[in-house]
C-alpha cells in the first residue's frame, strides 16, 4: 500500500495495486464539521480529475468531493450511508468515499506527499 497524496481540494488518494481508494482529507472534515449525509456515486461510473464524484453533507454546508484523478469508480463505502460520521472519526480511513480503477496512474505524480500538503494547509490559516 502506498503513502496518501493529497489534492489542493483537499481529497486524499491512496494506490494498492491498480486501484485507488479516495477520501476527504482530516482538515476537510475538521471544515465541514460534523457529516450527515454522503452521496456516492454509482460504480461503473467515470470520473476525470477535478470533476464532482460524491457529496458531503455536514451540519454546516454541503460541499462536492472531486477526483484527484481520472478513472472508473469500482467500489463505494456502503457504510458511510449508515453511518455517515465515520468521515469525521476515520477520514483517511474506515471514512474512505470510493475505490477507483485509475486510467492513467502517472497523474498521482502531480498530487502532492503529506508533507507538502501540511505546509499547504498551514499557509490557509
Amino acid at each position: 500500500m502506498s503513502a496518501l497524496r493529497f489534492t489542493k481540494d483537499h481529497e486524499w488518494i491512496r494506490l494498492d495495486g491498480s486501484v485507488a481508494t479516495v477520501g476527504i482529507s482530516d482538515y476537510a472534515q475538521e471544515q465541514l464539521g460534523d457529516v450527515v449525509f454522503v452521496e456516492l456515486p454509482e460504480i461503473g461510473r467515470k470520473v476525470t480529475a477535478g470533476g464532482e464524484a460524491a457529496v458531503v453533507e455536514s451540519v454546516k454546508a454541503a460541499s462536492e468531493v472531486y477526483a484527484p484523478v481520472d478513472g472508473e469508480v469500482v467500489a463505494v463505502n456502503d457504510k458511510l450511508g449508515d453511518d455517515p460520521a465515520l468521515v469525521n472519526r476515520a477520514p483517511t480511513g474506515e471514512g474512505w468515499f470510493m475505490k477507483l480503477a485509475l486510467a492513467d496512474p502517472k497523474q498521482l505524480d502531480g498530487l502532492m506527499d503529506e508533507a507538502a500538503y501540511l505546509n499547504y494547509i498551514a499557509g490557509l490559516a
